[in-house]
């Protein structure tokens, strides 16, 4: 580029400095135009930046989508599911949850698909459609998943021994109370936990999510959540003691971080390629990882807890507050991902779909069944203390919960319904006797101590089938 200085000759005529500072005026005056053509070209860059990485959201969310379909086509009543949409809004008018996303689909068409309240209230960002929410343990089934796709590949089976796959477990010891000086009584292993029991949670595993429990203590304190690999997170929990013997108890645990580590071990690459490459990638889920990347954060709503003692919500803290801005040393299979309403959408209609979506085949029908399917100990369910107990009406299965019987359940979900909920408040569920999907997406942890928030699900359930008058259609 050519400078356009003009000197008048008068200039040489004066004294060095003066001459100097007659020369630097106008090139200090081109510097300054330069700067700001300079610092204008990089916000314009910035803003085309920022603008095609919206327009290429809303174009990969659009892509994405289910189809849609009037509700009556379906079998809904219209009028009816405006009572859903109201309920939503009163949790949000009421100061219960800052917002929320929720998506109902039938015959693998939408019918419902809303939006409430704020992503993040501090900096007044409307909840949007394509906000990324962390959804905890609803990663489990998504883990559930990618272990189901190795068992049909013959790469392990449900009777399998724990350690055929983890050899570091051969040295497990049990729980069995404190000493007065408060250190640990431990057992012997009366046998290896089987791959049936880690995959519903019967291994006897803790998972550190309970302060006042000694092997939950123990768990917490060992920070296998936040491992720098795989390797040193199962020998984090090689040395913790499990809280009771193999096939004894139903203990919510950290078997589907196990399972992921299981995942790396047998496919050979770690568990987020394994996902993207074999689920994420294939389902179009574009916004499903274990980390936010720079370009998405101001998608990604901000977490709240309630706390029992002041009735509000606060600014959470503990194990579970992960750091999402960069990928984690160790992808927690139990409770690591975040996700949209409608990339999860797009796995739970693939699951009601036998396994497929779009053309793209995770697993085969049966194989989904199975997952689907009651895997529970008859020993474990004829106890009444169990929460999974005969009495129930619902089993558990690779990572869900099952409905077995709807009347027992006390839920109009239709029998075999599988399902399972997040840490700060996500929920789903699969119903292929009526050929739908729900998936309900809030940021609020400990909502079940919340009198508004812990029944969100069954609430959200009940008027989802209230107005399901037709289901024949």
């Amino acid at each position: 580029m050519r400078l356009p200085v003009i000197l008048s000759l008068a200039t040489f005529g004066k004294p060095p400095s003066a001459r100097r500072r007659a020369l630097a005026a106008p090139l200090h005056k081109v510097a300054l135009l330069l700067r700001t053509a300079t610092l204008l070209r990089i916000a314009l860059l910035l803003s085309l930046a920022t603008s095609a990485s919206t327009s290429h959201a809303a174009a990969q969310l659009a892509s994405a989508q289910l189809p849609s379909a009037a509700p009556g086509s379906v079998g809904f009543s219209a009028e009816r599911l405006v009572q859903l949409d109201e309920y939503m809004q009163r949790l949000v008018a009421g100061g219960y949850i800052p917002g929320a996303v929720t998506l109902l689909a039938r015959h693998g068409k939408v019918v419902a698909f809303n939006r409430y309240g704020t992503a993040d209230p501090e900096r007044n960002i409307t909840m949007s459609k394509d906000a990324i929410f962390r959804i905890y343990s609803q990663t489990k089934v998504v883990t559930g998943v990618a272990m189901m796709m190795l068992f049909e590949q013959g790469k392990w089976r449900f009777d399998d021994p724990v350690t055929k796959f983890v050899p570091e477990f051969k040295q497990l010891r049990v729980f069995k109370g404190l000493r007065a000086d408060g250190s640990m009584k431990l057992d012997d292993l009366a046998r290896p936990p089987t791959m049936r029991e880690l995959l519903t949670h019967s291994a006897g595993f803790g998972y550190g999510l309970s302060a006042d429990d000694p092997v939950d203590k123990a768990y917490s304190q060992s920070g296998f959540l936040s491992a720098t690999d795989s390797t040193d997170a199962i020998q984090r929990i090689a040395k913790l003691p499990l809280a009771s013997q193999p096939g004894e108890h139903w203990r919510y645990s950290a078997a589907a971080d196990i399972q992921g580590y299981i995942v790396e071990r047998i496919a050979g690459q770690s568990l987020a390629d394994f996902m993207q490459n074999r689920i994420f990638g294939p389902l179009q889920m574009h916004d499903t990882a274990f980390y936010v990347p720079a370009v998405k954060r101001q998608r990604f709503v901000a977490l709240k807890a309630y706390d029992a003692t002041s009735k509000s919500l606060i600014e959470p803290s503990g194990v579970l507050v992960f750091d999402y801005s960069q990928p984690p040393g160790a992808a927690s299979g139990g409770a690591g991902l975040v996700s949209t309403t409608t990339d999860y959408s797009r796995f739970a209609q693939m699951l009601l779909n036998g396994g497929e979506l779009d053309g793209a085949r995770i697993l085969s029908p049966a194989t989904v069944k199975l997952l689907a399917a009651n895997h529970l100990a008859e020993d474990i369910r004829a106890k009444p203390d169990e929460p999974f107990a005969a009495r129930s009406g619902v089993g558990f299965g690779v990572d869900v919960s099952v409905v077995l019987d709807a009347a027992k359940a006390g839920t109009l979900r239709g029998e075999g319904t599988y399902d399972w909920n997040g840490a700060a408040g996500t929920w789903f569920w699969v119903d292929p006797k009526n050929d739908l999907i729900f998936v309900g997406m809030i940021q609020v942890m400990n909502r079940w101590q919340h009198p508004q928030l812990q029944n969100i699900d069954t609430e959200t359930s009940a008027l989802v089938y209230r107005a399901l008058v037709e289901p024949r259609k």
